[in-house]
């Protein structure tokens, strides 16, 4: 008897991943992308897992970064985002920074090429009809009306949205070298990167007073019918946080920390914009952290202050999207399945988690809950010490309800952070092998948060049903 198919509503990272993982369990996936039948405010392409924000997956630190860690999880899950992430990655310091169509290309292709999986070009309207009897939302922020309608009639709760801002694009070409230069904060090398992989652009006390006093000012875009939405924090557009108080983006993203002029070392920057490589050739820059709501014409005068940036010409100029997500600790279970509708599940940011990466990871996990239920196998959940487990357990009831605010809604968007896992065990060991020593302040922080990370993947490996990863000493002794 042939196996009914698992039905995945959306095309995007989480759909993609979860995609993915069905079938290398050896399940059927129908797929169903509505672009290029419709398509929406951000995106560009018909590609499947298109990069419309940043082109960062963030830090790829394992040891000391809970994203780098989640990254690593991922890796030992045979994720298909980080394997088309790593063999499209361009120059970030610290950061895993992917050439953004290279990626999706990546992407498409091997979904394309997978045997169990069927891509549907097509709008799914409502909630999936009841023969798909397993089914994964994970149409992202950027659901269509029709079908977060549809969710809202479900569950008889309405959707919470807030602003995502897109951050522009500079031609390499246009930027004065001679004022600007290349370095990664505090020269850290990443990923491919060499610890100068960011092009810097310094500011005098003078000209960061005047910039900031520019955003204040700008003309801004308005959506009148989207007042009162909530920006998430992790995407706050760089005027929002000017507004906040003039020194909010010196120690935001222009922060100077770590850096020093190449062409004049003695003299400390105020303040320091950043352009992280946004393509594989090179030519195409992205502004670290300047998601913007500006109008164009704004956008193009302002950022044209900038020291080094004079005459910069922008492949893409800042916009700004909508963003829908769901009561998940209300609404779904640990397995992110729907409470009210068994077999239907849910996942990416729609779940209410941030970023690419954990968007991503939620997709991983939805995708092998629904492929163990189709083969009738238990639906083991990753530990809560793990970053999977740690980013699960927020979203599906990770949050505290307001006593003196009833009915206001606590849960918002998080990034996975190391305040989601649960604590070491009282006595565990911080040291690593052969070390005598004692540690103190810092170094006891960041001992502390190897020894999370060195029990995340330990646990993340057991669960995975891999074998444990031998100690230095016992890979020594061999």
């Amino acid at each position: 008897m042939t196996m009914k198919p698992i039905h995945i509503v959306g095309g995007g990272l989480a759909g993609s991943e979860a995609a993915w993982q069905a079938a290398e369990a050896g399940v059927p996936v129908v797929l169903h992308e509505m672009r290029p039948v419709r398509g929406t405010e951000a995106h560009k392409t018909e590609g499947l897992a298109e990069l419309v924000c940043s082109n960062s997956f963030r830090s790829d630190d394992a040891e000391n970064n809970a994203v780098g860690l989640l990254h690593a999880e991922m890796r030992l899950a045979n994720s298909l985002i980080m394997a088309s992430g790593d063999a499209n990655q361009v120059p970030a310091g610290g950061a895993l920074a992917v050439d953004r169509d290279g990626f999706s290309d990546a992407v498409t292709a091997r979904i394309e090429a997978h045997p169990l999986i069927e891509i549907v070009r097509e709008e799914v309207s409502g909630l999936p009809p009841a023969d798909w009897d397993l089914a994964i939302v994970a149409t992202g922020p950027l659901t269509a009306p029709s079908l977060a309608g549809a969710i809202a009639k479900e569950t008889g709760a309405d959707a919470l949205a807030f602003f995502d801002a897109i951050a522009p694009i500079v031609h390499f070409d246009t930027i004065d070298m001679n004022v600007c230069w290349f370095q990664s904060r505090y020269d850290k090398v990443g990923p491919g990167g060499t610890g100068k992989d960011y092009i810097n652009c310094p500011m005098d006390k003078a000209q960061y007073e005047a910039f900031v006093q520019a955003l204040v000012d700008g003309q801004k875009t308005e959506f009148k019918e989207w007042e009162g939405t909530p920006y998430f924090d992790g995407c706050l557009p760089i005027e929002v946080m000017s507004e906040r108080g003039p020194e909010t983006l010196r120690h935001g993203p222009m922060k100077p920390m770590g850096l020093t002029n190449a062409h004049n070392p003695s003299v400390k920057a105020y303040a320091v914009v950043q352009l992280r490589q946004d393509n594989a050739l090179g030519t195409l820059y992205n502004m670290v952290g300047f998601q913007t709501k500006l109008k164009h014409g704004e956008q193009v005068r302002i950022f044209r202050t900038i020291p080094g940036l004079e005459n910069a010409e922008f492949a893409r100029l800042g916009g700004l999207h909508r963003n829908t997500y769901i009561n998940s600790p209300t609404l779904l279970d640990g397995s992110l399945q729907l409470k009210s509708r068994p077999g239907l599940r849910f996942a990416g940011q729609i779940t209410g988690c941030e970023g690419y990466v954990e968007s991503a990871a939620i997709g991983l996990l939805a995708g092998r809950f629904a492929a163990a239920e189709r083969l009738g196998r238990p639906v083991p959940l990753p530990p809560a010490t793990t970053a999977f487990g740690a980013l699960l357990n927020h979203i599906t009831g990770g949050h505290i309800v307001s006593d003196d605010e009833p009915g206001k809604r606590s849960f918002q968007p998080m990034n996975v952070n190391f305040g989601l896992f649960p604590p070491l065990e009282p006595g565990a060991p911080l040291k690593p092998d052969g070390f005598e020593g004692r540690f103190r302040g810092k170094d006891k922080a960041a001992a502390k948060r190897r020894a999370v990370t060195a029990r995340a993947l330990a646990d993340c490996r057991s669960w995975l049903g891999l074998p444990a990863q031998k100690s230095k000493a016992a890979v020594a002794a061999e």
